[in-house]
């Protein structure tokens, strides 16, 4: 009995120290098994994340694109579109426009210059008669043709350099020294012809009463001046351009009346019969 306890003790020591091998071994299994487990839960909280961050982000694409819908934003870029279309063509427009409106103001400076040029031609010494004030018509026709106004060359000089200024628009410099000149220069035989143009420059202005008042007093300081049925069709003009359309029928009237020969009153009648 002896041998027998003797001989089990052994194996139960070594079947002992076997079991605490096979447990020391197993030991870094499962600890390896521990971390490979708790990596895919690791990469699965990632991949969640990513999920959830994706899915916010579709629900905002899809939020904005409801209310660009909504709001009409694509039929608003289109008519933006459109208005630009739009502005440069009428940007073109008012191109060609600015350029007849600028040929006109052209035509027109020259039309004035030639009629001031052809009228200084006419005009005679203080005690000659003015054109179209009934002189017979054969004297007319056989008579010369009156010398050119011969003003001084100091005078002389300062109306064109004021007519020059009118000539090319500076309509402000013209005012200024056409008046200039007529208060330097009242018995000048060209002051009627400086008054007229002060009037013109204005009108060029839009200054309707101003331009108005300039012809009446070419009127009243000078009635025998060839300029006067000129000036009363300017302020017939004036008085239509400030809504007077009565006044501005008697005037033409009376300028057909009284200057029946003139161009003026040629003009006038046109008028009157257009109205």
């Amino acid at each position: 009995m002896k041998r027998t306890t003797g001989t089990v003790a052994p194996l139960r020591r070594a079947g002992a120290a076997a079991l605490l091998l096979l447990a020391l071994a197993a030991i870094p299994a499962r600890a390896a098994l521990f971390d490979d487990d708790e990596a895919r839960k690791r990469i699965a909280d990632v991949n969640a994340r990513l999920a959830s961050v994706q899915k916010q982000l579709d629900d905002r694409i899809t939020a904005l694109e409801s209310q660009l819908k909504s709001q009409g934003l694509v039929d608003l870029f289109n008519q933006v579109e459109q208005v630009k279309a739009d502005i440069a063509k009428l940007r073109g427009q008012v191109e060609v426009l600015t350029f007849e409106v600028e040929q006109a103001q052209k035509r027109q400076k020259d039309l004035y210059v030639d009629l001031d040029t052809r009228l200084r031609k006419i005009e005679g010494g203080p005690g000659s008669p003015a054109a179209g004030d009934g002189a017979p018509g054969a004297a007319a026709a056989v008579a010369p043709a009156p010398p050119p106004i011969a003003a001084p060359a100091n005078e002389q000089r300062a109306y064109d350099a004021a007519l020059d200024q009118f000539k090319a628009g500076n309509y402000a410099g013209a005012i200024v020294n056409f008046t200039a000149f007529v208060k330097a220069y009242p018995k000048s035989a060209l002051a009627p012809s400086a008054q007229y143009w002060t009037g013109n420059a204005q009108f060029a202005q839009k200054d309707f009463k101003g331009a108005m008042a300039t012809q009446q007093k070419l009127v009243a300081a000078w009635p025998d001046s060839p300029k006067v049925p000129d000036a009363l069709l300017n302020v017939a003009t004036c008085q239509f351009e400030l809504s007077d359309a009565a006044g501005s029928r008697r005037t033409l009237e009376s300028v057909v009346a009284k200057y029946p020969q003139s161009d003026a009153a040629a003009k006038a009648r046109q008028r009157l019969a257009a109205r």
